[in-house]
């Protein structure tokens, strides 16, 4: 059986800080992470060749036979196509970035220990689309495309749960699935823009409001009144009320009550506070610019609409509003009166007024506490990871040098 190695190539920092707890591979985008779709396409189990601090909970395997696939790139029906023309000691390029690669072992080995693995014989992807993950806002930018195929893929030849007496359908009834042991009651769903896909154990309160695509993953959360428009995706144990347009939640996040999300991406374990606010544009219409972290320097998004970036274990207090394009680190929280700088480094805390550094031990206090709530540990190999995390982005904390 061929290895499946989803590798991590430079565009990984492009996509920080959503990359600094995990490989590109696990990135979620329509219904399921990267790693999981082609796991389901390909039918075998992948693992990671990412960085080296993140490899041990993350590891590499790998055997006589191995195909690595670069991380950015998402499945579609034309590249599995390709990939099965692949040949041992072949590749496939975009210009001069690798996106494919069929390695025997010694080669593999030879990759690994930074050694020359001899000549690939390289072919250059044509007429075949591709769909990349390069920077943070691609995430809801691809979002719809890739719901409807994670959608195709998850409900093909399956039969839904029937939609519960109470709740209203718009729409085409075949773009609503949902699984079983959800809790819905008088919500009202529109599958005219996009399919709906309700996973295991989730519920959705009374007066729910819901426009396609949209993606709920197990034990996911809409409360009442809530206004959902696609094509967005709540993760594992996400929780969300107020307005939602095309965001991305990867998995035990939370924006319960009211306030605006619109065209953001929030890792694990956020939390916004009531009447959060986001801004996705600006008030001339003007292309958006963000944060890059390897330019260290806010470069154009291309996008007319974007919203907020968040990284992991990031949190704000209610009534925060967040400007056009703000990105958030790791850990950070913020609070107070008017709309903070829109790049806010990993462990930093405060807001508008200025910034303190956000010391580990308090943070881990905090993550434990919150992660006791969903039955999950902080482990050891997870506070050595978030203590290089905060090592690494000492930098971008410029106050730290004035104190």
């Amino acid at each position: 059986m061929t290895n499946l190695i989803l590798f991590d190539n430079e565009r990984r920092d492009h996509l920080l800080p959503l990359t600094y707890l995990r490989p590109v591979a696990d990135l979620r985008v329509g219904i399921l992470t990267i790693r999981e779709k082609w796991e389901r396409h390909l039918g075998v189990s992948a693992s990671y060749l990412t960085q080296d601090y993140l490899s041990g909970k993350f590891p590499l395997s790998y055997g006589k036979d191995n195909l690595l696939l670069n991380a950015t790139v998402l499945p579609s029906r034309e590249l599995l196509l390709l990939l099965r023309t692949l040949e041992p000691g072949q590749a496939f390029l975009d210009g001069e970035e690798l996106i494919a690669a069929y390695l025997p072992e010694r080669e593999m080995e030879q990759l690994i220990n930074d050694e020359d693995f001899g000549d690939l014989q390289g072919f250059e992807v044509r007429d075949t689309p591709l769909y990349k993950i390069n920077r943070p806002h691609d995430i809801f930018r691809l979002n719809d495309w890739a719901l409807r195929q994670d959608f195709e893929l998850l409900t093909a030849e399956r039969t839904s749960a029937p939609l519960p007496a109470g709740c209203r359908l718009v729409g085409p009834p075949d773009q609503l699935f949902i699984e079983p042991d959800c809790d819905i009651e008088c919500a009202t769903f529109n599958t005219k823009t996009g399919p709906i896909y309700i996973g295991p154990h989730s519920t959705i309160m009374e007066g729910a409001l819901i426009r396609g695509g949209l993606a709920m993953v197990e034990h996911a959360t809409i409360k009442m009144g809530a206004k959902i428009y696609g094509a967005t995706t709540l993760g594992p144990y996400c929780k969300v009320g107020g307005e939602v347009n095309n965001s991305v939640l990867f998995g035990y996040s939370n924006k319960s009550h009211e306030g605006y999300l619109g065209n953001s991406v929030l890792a694990e374990w956020c939390n916004l506070g009531a009447d959060t606010n986001t801004s996705n544009l600006k008030n001339t219409y003007d292309e958006v610019r963000s944060w890059d972290y390897p330019e260290e320097r806010f470069v154009g998004t291309g996008l007319q609409f974007c919203g907020i970036t968040m990284g992991d274990h990031s949190k704000s207090a209610i009534d925060t509003t967040f400007n056009t394009g703000t990105v958030v680190g790791v850990c950070s929280n913020i609070f107070g009166p008017g709309f903070p700088r829109q790049f806010i480094p990993s462990f930093a805390w405060g807001g508008s007024h200025g910034f303190n550094s956000y010391r580990t031990d308090r943070a881990f206090e905090t993550m434990e506490r919150v992660m006791a709530r969903r039955d999950q540990e902080l482990s050891v190999e997870d506070r050595l990871i978030l203590i290089r995390v905060f090592e690494d982005t000492a930098r971008f904390r410029r106050w730290e040098a004035k104190e």
